[in-house]
C-alpha cells in the first residue's frame, strides 16, 4: 500500500486513479529497487515527500518524472526541425569564421604566424616583458610539439572573443540606455553565467551535426559573452552625471555624446569585460573538445580518456600558458588605455 493511498481516497479520486493504474511504467527507484538489494525504499519512511514518482505509485493518473523529462525531450524535439531550419542559415557564418581561422593558423608557415602573434602581443601591450613572455611561451610549445594544438585554440579564442565583443558591446550599450531592457536581460546574463558548462551542448547537438564548427562556436560564445555585455552596461553607467550635463551643454546629440564621451571614460570597464571574456573562451574551448572542437582540449581529453597522464598534464600546461599569454597582453593593453585616459 503506498503512504498517500489515504490522501487519494479521502478525495474521492481511487475511481479515477485506478483507471491509469496499469499504464503506469515501473519508475527509476523501483527499477533500482529490482535490481539492487540495498535500495532505499521510500515507502520506508515516516513521511515521504510528495514527489511524482511517489504520488504515482498510490495514483497510477499521475505522471512518473521521466514522463515529465520525458515531455520536455519530446517538446524540443517537436521544434527542432523548425529552429534547425531559423538557425542553421544565421549561424553558417560562424561555421566559416571558424575553418577559415583553423586554416590560415594551421596552414602559415610557424616563421610567419609565430612572429605575427609576438609582433600583435607588442602592438597592444607596448611591454617589452610581455612581449617576450608570448615569444619563449610559443617557443617552448614549439619545443615540445604542441605549437600546432596551440595555434588551433587560438584560432577559435580570437573568432569567438571577437565576436563576443562585437555583439557584446552593443548589448552592453543598449542595456546602459533602457532600464527595462537591462531588468528584461539581467535574468538571461544570470542563466548564462550560472549554467554548467556540459549544459551548453546538450541542446545544440540535438540542432547541429557534430561536425559543424558552429556546434562549438556557439556554446563558446554564450558562455563568453556574459562579461562583456555587463561590463560594458556598467561602465556607460558608471560616467559621471557631471560630465554628461556638460557634454549636453556643448550641445551633443547622444551619438555624440556615447561616441566622445561615453565609450572613452567607459573603455577601461570595457577592457576588462573583454579579458574576462577571452579567459572564458579558453576554458570553454577544452569542454567544446567533447564535440569536435581541435586543439589542446582534445589531447586533456585524450589524457583522460587513455589514462595518458604524460599527455594530459603537458597539455594541460600548455593551456595554462595560453592563459597566462592572453591575460598579461589584455591586461597590458587595458593598462595603456588607463594611462591614455589619465593623460587626457
Amino acid at each position: 500500500m503506498a503512504f498517500y493511498d489515504g490522501l487519494f481516497n479521502a478525495l474521492g479520486l481511487r475511481d479515477w486513479c485506478d483507471q491509469g493504474a496499469s499504464a503506469a511504467p515501473m519508475s527509476m527507484a523501483d527499477l533500482l529497487k529490482a535490481n539492487r538489494a540495498d535500495a532505499i525504499d521510500s515507502n520506508a519512511e515516516i513521511f515521504p515527500f510528495p514527489s511524482l514518482d511517489e504520488l504515482n505509485r498510490a495514483c497510477g493518473q499521475i505522471g512518473q518524472t521521466r514522463d515529465f523529462t520525458t515531455g520536455i525531450e519530446n517538446s524540443f524535439l517537436a521544434a527542432r526541425s523548425g529552429l534547425k531550419a531559423v538557425l542553421d542559415p544565421l549561424t553558417q557564418p560562424l561555421s566559416w569564421a571558424l575553418d577559415s581561422a583553423l586554416y590560415v593558423f594551421e596552414t602559415t608557415p610557424w616563421w610567419i604566424i609565430v612572429p605575427l602573434l609576438v609582433f600583435f602581443a607588442w602592438f597592444v601591450s607596448r611591454s617589452f616583458w610581455v612581449t617576450v613572455l608570448v615569444a619563449a611561451s610559443f617557443l617552448f610549445l614549439g619545443a615540445i610539439d604542441h605549437l600546432n594544438v596551440a595555434l588551433q585554440t587560438l584560432s577559435i579564442i580570437f573568432v569567438c572573443t571577437g565576436l563576443s565583443v562585437i555583439f557584446g558591446v552593443p548589448i552592453g550599450i543598449a542595456m546602459s540606455k533602457s532600464d527595462r531592457l537591462q531588468r528584461a536581460l539581467v535574468p538571461v546574463l544570470d542563466l548564462l553565467q550560472t549554467l554548467p558548462t556540459f549544459v551548453y551542448l546538450i541542446p545544440l547537438i540535438f540542432l547541429f551535426s557534430v561536425t559543424e564548427s558552429k556546434l562549438y562556436g556557439i556554446a563558446i560564445i554564450l558562455y563568453a559573452i556574459v562579461p562583456v555585455i555587463r561590463l560594458t552596461n556598467l561602465g556607460i553607467r558608471l560616467v559621471d552625471k557631471d560630465v554628461l550635463e556638460a557634454a549636453d551643454a556643448y550641445g551633443m546629440n547622444a551619438r555624440q555624446r556615447l561616441k566622445k564621451v561615453e565609450l572613452p571614460l567607459a573603455l577601461p570597464n570595457i577592457m576588462a569585460g573583454v579579458n574576462q571574456t577571452i579567459m572564458m573562451s579558453l576554458s570553454m574551448v577544452v569542454i567544446a573538445s567533447l564535440v569536435s572542437a581541435p586543439g589542446l582540449g582534445v589531447l586533456v581529453l585524450r589524457g583522460i580518456r587513455n589514462l595518458e597522464l604524460g599527455v594530459g598534464i603537458v597539455a594541460g600546461i600548455g593551456i595554462v600558458l595560453l592563459a597566462v599569454v592572453l591575460d598579461r597582453t589584455s591586461k597590458a593593453a587595458l593598462s595603456r588605455v588607463d594611462k591614455a585616459n589619465t593623460k587626457h
